[in-house]
């Protein structure tokens, strides 16, 4: 690995490659008021998230989670893209960017103009019916969550990675989370928690992506978790050169081809 030490090297390593490959992590979006997962070291700064056995197998974690996410996604549902989501549009825009894989569930990618985008985790704007499957939108369930538990409105709390929210001290027993109106199956957000995995049909329409281009650029990722870190080994696997942008330790980094450690819109800044 090289560590760059010339403010221009990312960008040499940019101008050499004509279709990146580009996998984005919670970093992207810290700068939009969105608090990431994990330390420098890669490891958490906070109690893992809730698993999708918990949140499926336990009406108190369900009820746990809808209660955080309620006072969470006020906030996190107005997040607006920042500098490193507009550059990186604009390295699409320019015809540099074969594929944008992010780990993010935020949709900003999107908001900035990108058009090429997989969601590996799912998109927390989303609503999805484990039962009947039916999907609605998170602004329409945040309204019969609101409707159903007035006594929670005026309630407020630090924000927590992805739309949650830190109120670990609440007592949640009391909290009413409503049934899918079609079937009365349990709702779920429509992102991959900790536990399940990623649909093979993404998977592999990534993989697809990463056999037509010539580079991988990792912005804003540890790498930690499994389902991202896999496309890090597909690319060194096909000798693949590997770019990565991000404050501390990732899990890819002995793949690494240069490393710029650098909060991600300064390492970008010269897309703009």
């Amino acid at each position: 690995m090289c560590a760059a030490m010339d403010p221009r090297a990312l960008e040499d390593f940019v101008d050499r490659h004509k279709r990146l490959f580009v996998l984005t992590g919670a970093g992207c979006s810290t700068n939009s008021g969105i608090p990431d997962y994990r330390d420098n070291d890669g490891n958490w700064k906070r109690t893992p998230p809730v698993t999708h056995q918990a949140f499926m197998g336990d009406e108190a974690t369900r009820k746990r989670y809808w209660a955080r996410s309620l006072i969470g996604w006020r906030r996190f549902g107005q997040a607006l893209p920042n500098d490193t989501h507009h550059a990186l549009a604009r390295l699409e825009a320019n015809g540099r960017c074969e594929l944008l894989l992010t780990q993010n569930v935020d949709r900003l990618h999107q908001k900035a103009g990108h058009r090429q985008v997989i969601d590996l985790h799912g998109r927390l704007d989303q609503v999805r019916c484990m039962g009947c499957g039916v999907k609605s939108q998170r602004e329409a369930f945040q309204h019969d969550l609101e409707s159903v538990n007035a006594d929670w409105l005026a309630v407020d709390a630090a924000d927590a990675p992805d739309g949650d929210a830190d109120l670990d001290a609440a007592d949640f027993a009391s909290f009413i989370v409503p049934p899918c109106r079609t079937c009365g199956g349990i709702m779920k957000p429509d992102v991959v928690f900790f536990g399940a995995n990623v649909a093979r049909d993404v998977v592999a329409s990534a993989q697809d992506h990463l056999e037509q281009s010539d580079g991988m650029l990792i912005v804003g990722s540890s790498l930690m978790v499994y389902s991202g870190f896999r496309f890090a080994q597909m690319a060194a696997q096909r000798g693949m050169p590997i770019a990565a942008v991000n404050l501390g330790r990732t899990r890819a980094d002995d793949l690494l081809t240069l490393k710029v450690e650098d909060r991600c819109e300064a390492a970008l800044a010269f897309l703009l």
